[in-house]
């Protein structure tokens, strides 16, 4: 029975090689994966039990200048104050079912001076933004607002002509006159309700996402790379055992033919050689 030294070989090592990277690359991704459902289901129970709170001061949750907690995202609290119209910051890039659009937001002037960031929702528009002038009027006067706390973006925040890619108080704040909580609102509500409202925003869909099934999906890749490796591996063995001959014993083989023929073929000249001096005998 031939053993399993061919898997010494340069070529068997070079592919085992691969299959560890492949298979470690597989699992890693995997458990990725499943980290990542793990925060999202974190995420989503935070989420779940702030939206289901009653709406909290502005003051006993926000703070100027302080980031926004990620346990305190998508709290509901309520402010009231007057809109600043003159500083408000348009968002581009919003888009919603494939329309282009912006958001608006406009700071909401509290009773202590502080302003705080509103969201106040959605209306379709060339991405580049819309003129002053185009932009649906808040209420005026004292307005009390309800909405959702949520975190600064981190990316696009510069804000250039009151205009900006993605909202932070931390880049807003140093266009007002005033101080600003930290993070800004998602409206929700208003009182007294405008003329013309904007869109709502959407609120975050609460479901874990594909991350489960990607995870499986890795470890299955994983798993089917080295099954192959022993597949391959079994059958190579498998051909060495059988009946017919390899490659190698094949050379081997014919060597043996060629050796016989040559050895045959100086054994008959060694004879007619021994017969011709025979014949010179008997005739002498």
């Amino acid at each position: 029975m031939r053993s399993w030294r061919f898997l010494l070989s340069r070529r068997w090592l070079g592919f085992l090689l691969v299959v560890v990277l492949l298979a470690y690359a597989c699992w890693w991704l995997g458990t990725w994966q499943f980290h990542r459902l793990a925060e999202r289901k974190q995420s989503n129970a935070v989420i779940r039990t702030n939206e289901a709170r009653d709406p909290a001061p502005v003051g006993d949750v926000l703070a100027p200048g302080r980031a926004v907690g990620p346990d305190q995202e998508w709290r509901l609290v309520k402010a009231t104050g007057t809109y600043d119209t003159a500083d408000t910051v348009v968002v581009r890039y919003r888009t919603r079912d494939g329309d282009s659009g912006i958001d608006v937001v406009v700071p909401l002037v509290t009773g202590d001076g502080t302003a705080l960031l509103v969201d106040r929702g959605w209306m379709a528009s060339q991405n580049q933004g819309a003129a002053a002038s185009d932009l649906p009027a808040p209420p005026t006067g004292r307005v009390t607002v309800t909405g959702w706390v949520r975190v600064n973006a981190t990316d696009g925040t510069d804000v250039t002509d009151h205009s900006t890619r993605a909202i932070s108080s931390a880049a807003i704040a140093p266009t007002l006159e005033h101080p600003v909580y930290g993070g800004f609102i998602d409206l929700k509500a208003e009182d007294p309700a405008p003329a013309t409202a904007l869109l709502p925003v959407e609120l975050p869909e609460l479901d874990n996402g594909p991350h489960f099934f990607y995870g499986l999906q890795w470890w299955f890749f994983g798993v089917l790379a080295v099954f192959g490796f022993l597949y391959l591996m079994y059958d190579e063995w498998r051909a060495a055992q059988r009946d017919e001959p390899t490659v190698r014993e094949e050379v081997l083989e014919e060597r043996k033919r060629k050796r016989a023929a040559k050895s045959a073929h100086k054994q008959a000249v060694r004879a007619a050689y021994e017969r011709e001096r025979a014949k010179e005998r008997t005739g002498r």
